[in-house]
């Protein structure tokens, strides 16, 4: 049963009361009413709003209170949304400066604006022919109306914002179209439309030149490889160098792994270029060591797991660089999925390439709890050893080897000066 305020109940009766005597003012009313900017019929909403706002209330008081603010924000929306279709430029400006107020922190307003019709008007504004201070409100508002709103995100798209912000490019307006990028990208419908739109290439480009936007552009580049439809236009754009450039700063490289992790699993064109990338393979074996940063351990040993089981040349150049050892080290000091993911690669090494370790079965465990300390013991000799332990000296060996390279790279001094491998354990144990 649709409820009305006191105010309409007074005007119902008063016009039975008076058997139609302001049937003449109720025909003029219509007739002001008739020169309004006819932008959206709105008595619907008006009406559902107003009734879903006053079921909150309790008291009556309350309610017709409640009521009458409802009153006053859809008419305080429909000014603005109205003032988007002016011909003067500084008005649709000013309704976007607002529009983008009103949007800020207010999911009801989202919802409502769009349902009145501001995403039209706004997407329209992403004009090159408009000054500058209009096209930036305007992307703003549109970034505020799509914030945890998946309807708006669809609409703005639909709309063809993404061409229009792809038309806007330039230094004053690109961390606008990167934020907006990123939040469209969050909507699984709008992956593949940016995806193939030729956003991906600015996007990167944003990555690897703007400083502020860097972080929004590659979250953004992550949503998109999320889609495997995408990975061939996110491989041609160069994004597999554009990752293993931002590797190191710690602000993106989770990031960036987990972008390269998806393109890797879902794409054989990007584990061919990701294997022939400069020092690919020695950059995410450097990572298995960071012992601050588990998440990122993680995820390289999960590109490197997926490389290896796919292609035995690149299991080659993995042993080349040294990845035993750093697997060791992670199979003892990482988390347990990294701990998981490090036995598994050994295991492979071992079964696959037979180099690294003996044909004899071997498995690397995860640590056990000793007082905080774990320790392995190396003999002096070898005559002695099991082969299982043998393998772990020459794993030991490795590890140190590759740590102490890694130092000295770091160090920018010549890796000449690190021993060999064999002349690293001189000692009988080795704490961790």
């Amino acid at each position: 049963m649709t409820r009305f305020s006191t105010a309409i109940l007074r005007q119902k009766l008063l016009e039975v009361l008076t058997c139609g005597g302001c049937s003449v003012s109720t025909k003029k009313r219509a007739k002001v009413a008739a020169f309004k900017p006819p932008v959206v019929k709105s008595d619907r909403l008006r009406e559902l709003i107003t009734e879903e706002q006053s079921e909150s209330g309790s008291d009556e008081g309350d309610t017709v209170e409640t009521e009458m603010k409802s009153e006053q924000d859809i008419e305080e929306f429909e000014k603005v949304v109205s003032a988007l279709h002016q011909i003067e430029e500084n008005h649709r400006r000013e309704a976007a400066v607002e529009i983008r107020r009103m949007a800020k922190e207010d999911a009801e307003a989202r919802e409502t604006l769009a349902m009145l019709g501001a995403i039209s008007p706004l997407v329209g504004m992403l004009n090159a022919e408009l000054e500058i201070d209009s096209q930036i409100a305007a992307l703003y508002a549109i970034l505020n109306l799509a914030i945890g709103n998946d309807l708006n995100k669809a609409a703005i798209v639909k709309a063809g914002a993404v061409h229009k912000m792809l038309g806007l490019i330039r230094p004053e307006l690109s961390e606008a179209i990167v934020a907006n990028f990123l939040s469209l990208s969050a909507l699984d419908a709008n992956k593949q439309i940016i995806g193939s739109s030729g956003a991906v290439s600015f996007l990167i480009n944003s990555l690897r030149q703007n400083k502020n936007s860097r972080q929004d552009a590659l979250r953004a580049l992550f949503n998109l490889s999320i889609v495997s439809a995408n990975a061939q236009h996110l491989i041609e754009a160069g994004i597999i160098d554009s990752l293993l450039a931002s590797i190191g700063d710690m602000n993106v490289t989770d990031h960036a792994l987990a972008t390269l992790s998806n393109l890797v699993a879902s794409s054989s064109e990007a584990r061919h270029h990701l294997s022939r990338a400069h020092e690919s393979f020695q950059i995410l074996i450097d990572v298995l060591g960071w012992l601050d940063s588990p998440s990122c351990q993680e995820k390289s040993a999960y590109i490197l797991m997926v490389m290896a089981h796919k292609s035995h040349a690149d299991r080659v150049i993995m042993a080349e660089a040294g990845i035993s050892g750093a697997l060791l080290e992670l199979t003892l000091m990482g988390t347990p999925l990294a701990q998981k993911r490090a036995s598994r690669m050994l295991e492979m090494l071992r079964s696959k390439k037979g180099k690294e370790i003996s044909d004899s079965s071997f498995a690397v465990s995860a640590p056990m709890a000793m007082e905080g300390k774990y320790k392995i013991t190396i003999g002096e000799g070898t005559g002695d050893m099991s082969n299982e332990q043998k393998a772990v000296k020459q794993l030991v060996q490795q590890s140190l080897h590759c740590n102490m390279r890694r130092i000295a790279r770091r160090a920018n001094l010549p890796e000449e000066i690190v021993p060999p491998p064999e002349h690293l354990n001189k000692t009988k144990s080795l704490p961790f």
